[in-house]
């Protein structure tokens, strides 16, 4: 799967998660256990505010922080909505994905942002389905695609607390549960 279509796909998902929220719901615990629903959307439309700026060339500090803390207010659906237009528009623009982004560690490849950024929305719209108690739909072909990409990455990414240790899984696990307890997840 190529990284637009898996980004593409992912986002599809997030998206009818987010608009798939009750009223009631938003307090609602998920499986991040620092964040409960409306924590982890403010986190996704943060993640998805920085993604225009990024792509077009800005520094963490040009950026500044302008996005820290609560970007969702009393509407998050509203704030996912534009956050997520001016991002996904970002992300398709010609040449988006060539070059680099500074990122917190320096710069990346944006290539390397933009599976990042698809890998957020895949395994935090799980996250997501489960805090309001619905089924994930990730397709297979995207959870592969997620999988393998960060597989090589994943024992860095334990070791220095951004994610809980693998949960196992038997062999014949499907492959979002695989990604998922990849990243610690109990699927």
């Amino acid at each position: 799967m190529e990284l637009i279509d898996a980004f593409e796909t992912a986002f599809k998902e997030w998206d009818r998660l987010v608009h798939e929220v009750g009223e009631r719901q938003w307090d609602d615990p998920t499986p991040c256990s620092d964040w409960n629903v409306r924590d982890l959307v403010n986190h996704l439309v943060g993640e998805h505010l920085w993604a225009p700026h990024l792509l077009n060339g800005e520094t963490l500090a040009e950026v500044g922080d302008r996005f820290d803390g609560d970007v969702v207010g009393d509407a998050p659906v509203a704030a996912w909505e534009e956050a997520g237009s001016a991002s996904h528009s970002a992300f398709h623009r010609k040449g988006a994905l060539r070059g680099s982004v500074h990122v917190t560690g320096g710069k990346t490849p944006a290539s390397e942002y933009g599976w990042q950024m698809t890998t957020d929305l895949a395994v935090h719209g799980w996250d997501l389905a489960q805090g309001i108690g619905v089924r994930s739909r990730m397709p297979d072909e995207l959870a592969d695609a997620v999988h393998d990409h960060i597989a090589p990455q994943a024992g860095s990414w334990h070791e220095s607390g951004i994610f809980d240790p693998p949960v196992p899984v038997p062999d014949d696990a499907v492959p979002q549960d695989r990604l998922v307890a990849l990243l610690g997840r109990h699927p």
